[in-house]
Parts: C-alpha cells; structure tokens; sequence
C-alpha cells in the first residue's frame, strides 16, 4: 500500500470519520534524460545560488512570499500549522448535490479515501446513503499548501475524493459562439442516427495509449540496432463541405465496421465523390429496405 499523502477526518455532521488519503492516479508518460552531445553524460540539476555562486542544500531553503521586489515576508511549517483553518485535518461536508450539476471542467485532480480501522462502520454508512440518494458530497480540504474545494464520490464500493478548481481558477470563454449558426432538421436526425450508432458504454479497458506503445517500441527498435520504419503521416482531415454527404458516408462506414467488427475506419474526407456516391439513409430514419442496386460497369 502507498504512503498516505494526508490522514485527518469526515466531518458528516454529528460523524466524525477516521481517514486516509492516498493518490488515486499516477502518469505513465514516458521520461527522457536530458543529455549533453559532447559527452553523453546527464545534466545535474542544482539548486544554485546566483549570489553565493554555489550549490544550496535542502535543509538551507527556507519560504518566503514575495510582496514586493525583492521584499518577502518568511514563512516556516509551525506558521502554516498555526493557520486557523479547520480543513487542515477535518473534511467538513456542507453539502450534498447531484453530481450531474458539477461541470466537468472544475474536476482536478483523484484521490482514493481508507476509513481508519474505527471508521470503518460510519464510512461504510457515508457511502451506502450517498449510493441510496444518487448524490455526492461537497467539502473543504487543506493539503500541499491550498484549500482545496472537494468532491466526495462512490465508485464501485468505494469513496473516491476529487479537488474542484474554483470559479475564479477556470477562464472565461473567449472563443467564437456557435450558438445561432442554423442547422436543418436534416442534418440533426442524420447526425443523431450517427450518434446512435456509435452510442455504448464507457469502458477504460478498451483505450490504449497508442503513442506511448509505438515510441516504446521504437526505442527498443533503437535499442536492438534495428531500423526504424516510418509510418504513414496522417494528415488532418479536409475541411467538411457537404455536411449531409460527410454524415451519410460516416453512417455507412460505421455500419460496415460494426458488420465486419474491425478497428475504427478512418476520417472520411467530405470531399471524396466516392465515398458520397453510395451513402446510406441514417439506420434510425426508416425501417430497413430493399438492397440498393449496383451501378453497372463503366465500359
């Protein structure tokens, strides 16, 4: 089991909760050391200092908030500890809401949360009733430095906790609005017949990260002395000009993948007369009809 990176209390009103909090993520990006030409050796990183002109040691550093140039004012552990904040060490619930009311964008960073041995009955009643009334838990949580705003969830018999950006912490949308651009009916039952299609069940299990597998095996490529071969560059798709004709083709390419059970066809340029040439009506507009007639031979 990892190391708990904080251990404090659920507060649910007259309950207190014993609890641990533990990462719930970690990146499987791949690293890369920074190396120098000459000599094929790493960089060291150093914590210099410019007016000393040497290294500085960990147990040297102290923190200091800079208030104006060149001006801070110190702060040490016992000042942070002396903050009369309660979410220090308590997880303080003040509400309950429906967790389709939380827009994705606030959601931040997981964590996975483990009652302490005595809290194990009172946090098994947090979830059962959260489960029972389909809603989540909003608090407070102090750690590394911020009060974090937090999201208390279920998840397959256990609490997950997620911090949630402030409102002040998300920019504003400063994009072009979509909102009055016209689209026919057409379009959206076509559209719609296509998102039917492809609707199904999330499931993680089937994505990959695809780039991660092919620069791996690259490197061992590399690392066996073999060659290594260039893919295909896959350039961005044209522009779309004829929006039936794209959701047409689209609709008939989903329908052969699904038929075949193959990989995910590729990006279908708009532009291509074939592809439009033999497009089908959406599956969900009309009930099923005769086999279309093949165009004969050019002769």
């Amino acid at each position: 089991m990892p190391r708990a990176i904080w251990r404090g209390a659920i507060s649910f009103g007259m309950v207190n909760i014993p609890v641990k909090l533990y990462t719930a993520t970690e990146s499987k990006d791949v690293a890369f050391r920074q190396l120098v030409a000459e000599d094929m050796k790493p960089l060291k990183q150093l914590r210099w200092s410019p007016t000393l002109d040497r290294e500085v040691q960990y147990d040297e550093l102290i923190k200091g908030y800079e208030y104006a140039k060149d001006q801070y004012v110190i702060v040490d552990d016992e000042d942070f500890e002396k903050l009369p904040v309660p979410s220090k060490h308590t997880i303080t619930i003040t509400a309950f809401v429906a967790a389709s009311e939380i827009d994705p964008v606030y959601y931040e960073k997981a964590y996975q949360l483990d009652p302490d041995e005595a809290g194990t009955r009172p946090f098994a009643l947090l979830m059962r009733t959260m489960e029972a009334k389909g809603l989540v838990a909003i608090g407070k949580l102090a750690l590394r430095q911020k009060e974090h705003l937090v999201v208390l969830r279920t998840v397959d018999n256990r609490v997950m906790l997620e911090t949630l950006f402030y409102p002040d912490e998300v920019r504003p949308f400063e994009g072009i609005d979509v909102s009055d651009v016209a689209v026919s009916e057409q379009e959206l039952q076509m559209a719609g017949a296509l998102v039917d299609m492809l609707h199904q069940p999330f499931d993680p299990e089937q994505y990959t990260d695809e780039y991660r597998t092919a620069l791996m095996n690259m490197i061992s490529t590399k690392l066996e002395g073999g060659e290594v071969v260039a893919g295909e560059d896959q350039q961005p798709a044209a522009q779309t000009v004829d929006l039936m004709a794209a959701l047409r083709a689209s609709i008939d390419a989903t329908q052969a993948r699904k038929a075949q059970g193959s990989a995910p066809a590729a990006a279908i340029d708009a532009d291509d007369d074939d592809a439009t040439e033999e497009a089908a009506e959406p599956a969900a507009a009309a009930p099923k009809r005769a086999p279309r007639k093949k165009k004969a031979a050019a002769s």
